[in-house]
């Protein structure tokens, strides 16, 4: 160890004063400092600004700590899903050891960064509409970059799982657990209640076993409620929908809905709302019957002749939703306006352009899912309340939007696809070096650049000196 400084901080004393100037700070060019440009381009900061002002308290003495600057707590939220923080404690501590992470807050080394405790703060004291006005702001950022064309919308739902469990189901009539209800009918039926095995397989083959959301509860969270995730099991759950731009995979609205709620239930309402803020975000009144939204686009589980007939009069579009019950559905019992709803959505089903974006729906929704959720750290949620898991997942909605800019500008949109994309051109570099070095070196040499007296090359090859680590020279290397 004698020609080796010692980095042991026990034993190494330190300076009693280090300037600023030589504290480390990170890369320059790195992901982060791509999106902060990003941000500054669409004044990301001064919008949230104007946005979060109503709800501090201006002028005056202020007894507390000085509030955290509300932009710095949508960051944190955007990095959260960028780098698939689930929860609130992961993301404080992500940032608290992280140098590149502080400078993209704009935190020095001396400056605590802010606890997890702070963001439960923030979402009790901002409303969903600070929330929804900040994805507008990237939403309008979107569409400076020509990323929000709005002419064809897609919709479709998926799961997400909740912050309870089965186990702690209760009547909502008596307040008796689901499991002292199981043990009275198991000791009922002659299975002794105190074997835990024995009521579990008891519970798992009674007849008429029914756990209906009207009837059963979880106190830990009342908006969750009991359903078949995709896979099939069983699980308290939300289910979050998006409303996708097919042209670019923008979403455009988001909305995490309670897990036993109907596709097609309120569906006008979601698409109107969808549609008028694209024109609201592209500078065209709105007028009833025409839109600058073309086409809607979802799957069969949104059928419904009203709603149906409520879209195409209220925006005239093309709705492009297939019947479940074509077969079995009697037209001549509908309205005339849900008649003419139905027929309108089968032909447009049956089109060449429907079955392109159909298949266009399944590629852009999908893939969001994939991103918000799988990708993003939000299948399963960490927050109660749907309104506190609203806001969270928007923040992970504009973190994916954001992303769509970077990928268009410099091609990744995730640091995590920066880091493979680096890899990715390393493993060029060295595949490119083992080509070099056998095209300059014959099969036939005894050289090895590991070699401390390497024999001299022929007189016909081509040789590059470098150092190696015995101090001889080898045919190419990239210094690495």
């Amino acid at each position: 160890m004698g020609k080796f400084r010692r980095q042991d901080q026990q034993i190494q004393q330190g300076e009693l004063w280090v300037p600023t100037a030589k504290l480390t700070r990170g890369p320059k060019d790195h992901f982060y400092a791509r999106l902060q440009k990003v941000l500054e381009g669409m004044d990301f900061t001064g919008q949230i600004h104007r946005i979060c002002e109503p709800y501090y308290k201006a002028g005056g003495r202020c007894t507390g700590r000085p509030p955290i600057d509300p932009a710095v707590f949508f960051k944190m939220m955007m990095v959260g899903f960028l780098e698939g923080l689930p929860s609130d404690r992961g993301i404080a501590a992500r940032f608290s050891d992280s140098l590149t992470l502080r400078r993209f807050l704009g935190y020095s080394l001396t400056e605590e960064t802010p606890d997890h405790s702070s963001f439960t703060v923030f979402r009790q004291r901002l409303p969903q509409e600070a929330f929804t006005a900040a994805h507008e702001v990237v939403l309008d950022g979107l569409r400076a970059h020509g990323l929000l064309k709005g002419r064809h919308l897609g919709i479709d739902s998926s799961d997400m799982e909740a912050n309870a469990s089965l186990s702690g189901l209760v009547r909502r009539n008596t307040a008796e657990s689901y499991r002292d209800y199981v043990r009275e009918l198991a000791r009922a039926a002659g299975v002794d209640p105190d074997d835990p095995a024995a009521v579990a397989r008891f519970d798992r083959r009674r007849e008429g076993r029914k756990t209906s959301n009207a009837e059963w509860h979880n106190p830990s969270d009342p908006d969750a409620k009991v359903g078949r995730t995709k896979h099939g099991a069983c699980d308290m759950l939300h289910k979050p929908e998006h409303i996708v731009d097919l042209d670019s995979g923008a979403i455009i609205a988001a909305e995490v809905r309670p897990g036993d709620a109907g596709d097609s239930e309120d569906l006008s309402t979601r698409v109107i709302e969808a549609a008028e803020l694209v024109e609201d975000l592209h500078g065209q009144p709105s007028q009833e019957g025409r839109s600058r939204v073309k086409t809607v686009t979802t799957d069969k589980g949104f059928h419904d002749p009203a709603e149906l007939a409520i879209i195409q009069h209220e925006l005239g579009v093309r709705t492009i939703i297939g019947d479940a019950h074509a077969l079995r559905r009697n037209l001549d019992r509908l309205a005339p306006e849900a008649r003419a709803a139905v027929v309108k959505a089968a032909r447009a089903v049956a089109s060449r352009s429907g079955k392109a974006l159909l298949k266009k729906r399944g590629e852009k929704i999908e893939r969001s899912f994939a991103h918000v959720l799988d990708s993003g750290g939000q299948r399963r949620t960490t927050l109660r309340g749907l309104a506190n898991i609203n806001k969270r997942y928007l923040c992970a909605i504009i973190g994916f939007n954001l992303g769509l800019i970077l990928r268009k500008l410099t091609g990744v949109g995730t640091p995590r696809q920066a880091a493979a994309a680096k890899a990715a051109f390393l493993a060029v570099i060295r595949w490119l070096r083992e080509c070099l070095d056998g095209y300059f070196r014959p099969a036939a040499s005894p050289h090895s650049s590991w070699q401390e007296n390497p024999v001299p090359a022929p007189p016909h090859t081509r040789y590059f000196p470098i150092f190696t680590p015995a101090g001889g020279n080898a045919a190419f290397s990239t210094g690495s």
